[in-house]
């Protein structure tokens, strides 16, 4: 038999990082998760699996309005038309405690409920699933103990939404061990919650598939679900399906080897084309770092906003249909070391006495603040999120700022010398 292992689909969740850019692909942004999801029930049946599992974060909180449910209970009835039955558990974004909106499931759609493990036989196989939904968001204490034991003669799935162990980048939900999912006796793990695909084998089969859609350019690379086949001896094999409609990257540019700003363009616009060319199918929207130690580093001292459209110029004649740009990076460090302009002893020599002071200096360190307040203020959400410093900003934490400007700021004095 086979099997889709799902996860962390979070339908409806807005995608960040774009919706601030006036040429962001907003149709896409907003449809993102629905349209993988389909891709997925699509894949279902192609394949006429024997029946799907969502093991958490199908939905990404309450629904804003009824049309969540009603895009899921459709995709649900195509599956129910091909006899594919879905389990689904419930993890910490959609708990009981978050949905305040609920519709009535097709008879196809069986859920685990909230209060203790419960266990469903799927018609027609030896296969039983056990799980257990979450209650409430927080759910701190190990349910794997609570899992009944393994029904004999079938192979056992444990469905489960857990931080599992190690995983600090996660909220710790629902923690538990790899060494207990082993010793539990199930033949698959089902689990749900940290984003990234892993897989580990041994008397179990433990495999978190990843989330559907990468949702930021936190989430790159490829993103999808798992196949899973189980032969007549019980032998496991996992293939990963790709379903992603839309993919994050984060696209490093070593620029040392570049003099102007036009070289940097031309560079940029070439790595971008090599992008492409892996898996140019899929959509991508790519974070661009500009990096190295390079004679460009003072031409790009404060042109963020004309690299911007210097990138976006590039990717519009590659075809930005398929390409675009959440954000352009810039971490370049100058090729004159500061320490050789203290030995000018001229206006440099001022100028950098100047900014080294300034770092520490109270009364022009509050100046600056009240300065970028209202900017800071009127920042989009989505600016904040990749901006870290605009939080520094609005906190007052203005010394990295001062630090980071300074030397770009002498480069490209020299430069222009």
């Amino acid at each position: 038999m086979k099997f889709i292992h799902a996860a962390d689909i979070h339908l409806d969740s807005p995608l960040n990082g774009l919706s601030a850019y006036p040429d962001a692909p907003a149709e896409q942004l907003r449809s993102a998760t629905r349209d993988a999801f389909g891709e997925l029930v699509d894949v279902a049946i192609a394949e006429e699996v024997d029946f799907m599992v969502i093991a958490g974060d199908l939905y990404d909180g309450t629904w804003r309005d009824f049309n969540t449910g009603i895009f899921f209970v459709r995709e649900m009835g195509r599956l129910r038309r091909e006899g594919i039955p879905v389990y689904v558990l419930f993890g910490n974004h959609d708990a009981e405690s978050e949905m305040t909106k609920r519709l009535e499931m097709p008879d196809n759609v069986h859920v685990f409920g909230p209060s203790k493990p419960q266990t469903f036989k799927v018609d027609g196989l030896a296969v039983t699933l056990h799980g257990q939904s979450f209650k409430q968001r927080d759910v701190n204490t190990n349910l794997v103990t609570g899992y009944p034991a393994p029904t004999a003669g079938h192979f056992n799935i444990g469905v489960l939404h857990t931080a599992l162990e190690g995983y600090k980048a996660h909220a710790y939900y629902a923690p538990c061990t790899i060494a207990e999912l082993h010793a539990k006796g199930y033949g698959y793990w089902a689990l749900g919650h940290v984003h990234e695909f892993q897989k580990w084998t041994g008397a179990s089969t433990i495999v978190f598939p990843g989330n559907l859609q990468g949702r930021s350019v936190k989430e790159c690379g490829r993103r999808g679900a798992v196949m899973v086949t189980v032969d007549d001896a019980a032998e496991v094999t996992i293939e990963r399906i790709f379903i992603d409609v839309l993919r994050w990257e984060q696209l490093t540019v070593d620029v040392s080897d570049c003099e102007t700003l036009a070289d940097v363009v031309h560079k940029t616009g070439r790595a971008l084309e090599e992008l492409l060319d892996t898996d140019g199918e899929v959509p991508r929207a790519a974070r661009i770092t500009i990096q190295g130690n390079t004679k460009a580093h003072g031409a790009l001292f404060g042109q963020e906003a004309q690299l911007r459209s210097e990138v976006l110029a590039q990717i519009a004649s590659i075809g930005n249909e398929r390409l675009w740009l959440e954000k352009v990076r810039i971490t370049t460090k100058p090729l004159v070391d500061p320490e050789k302009l203290h030995q000018r002893l001229d206006a440099f020599t001022d100028l950098q006495d100047l900014l080294e002071e300034a770092a520490t200096d109270v009364d022009f360190i509050e100046e600056l603040k009240t300065a970028l307040a209202p900017f800071a203020a009127k920042a989009p959400l989505d600016l904040q999120e990749v901006v870290p410093l605009i939080e520094k900003i609005r906190t007052g934490d203005l010394k990295e700022l001062i630090e980071e400007v300074g030397p770009g700021l002498l480069a490209h004095l020299a430069q222009a010398e």
